[in-house]
């Protein structure tokens, strides 16, 4: 992440006034920073329990997310920790200690600790998208899966109506059968009919004829 310059119409001007009727409440910028701190790292908690419920072809690549906003943060705690170490760990603060009543921080200090606020307020920022992009994840997963779901009991009623076409084409065939069969039978007894026509008219004509 890159780092931003504080000028006048940045949130240091706001918060750092010049002279000498402004003075800084150091207690409240670290209490705001630590404050934010602990809301990124529950953020990440509910962002880890989110990946876990995600299907397995995004794990991975929302995993590497949610390890990258990790080290993020916790790189900023240390710096955070830095900026509020006694002088001889970081040179920035004077001989007090940084919660001693009645002195003032210098700018540069103020400035160290306002940036690690914004960086901060950035990255809880990244892991709110992150943690948007995980639910809409969660949710496309859930749709893909309702609509497998409703593809699945689509095939089930398509085989369900083919086997009872397929039942109904066996009776069909079966009736069909039985009918041509029962032609067959109809014919045969047609044919036997005529023969036995055919000879009765034979048999008249030649007794007729030989008497």
């Amino acid at each position: 992440m890159t780092d931003r310059t504080p000028d006048n119409s940045s949130p240091v001007s706001h918060l750092f006034p010049s002279g000498p009727d402004h003075p800084t409440d150091k207690k409240t910028l670290v209490f705001d920073v630590e404050r934010q701190m602990e809301e990124a790292q529950e953020l990440l908690e509910q962002m880890e329990l989110e990946v876990r419920e995600v299907d397995a072809a995004s794990r991975p690549r929302l995993r590497t997310h949610v390890d990258s906003y990790r080290a993020e943060l916790g790189r900023l705690s240390q710096e955070f920790l830095k900026v509020r170490s006694p002088p001889f760990q970081d040179g920035f603060f004077g001989q007090d200690d940084l919660y001693g009543a009645g002195v003032s921080m210098k700018e540069e200090q103020k400035l160290r600790l306002l940036d690690n606020s914004e960086r901060i307020e950035r990255t809880g920022h990244h892991l709110n998208a992150g943690y948007r992009i995980i639910l809409e994840t969660e949710e496309i997963g859930s749709q893909v899966l309702q609509d497998l779901h409703s593809q699945r009991e689509t095939i089930q009623k398509s085989r369900s109506r083919l086997r009872e076409t397929d039942a109904e084409l066996g009776r069909s065939s079966r009736l069909l059968s039985g009918m041509i069969m029962r032609s067959i039978q109809h014919r045969f007894v047609l044919f036997g009919v005529a023969v036995v026509f055919i000879i009765v008219i034979v048999l008249g004509i030649y007794f007729t004829v030989t008497k």
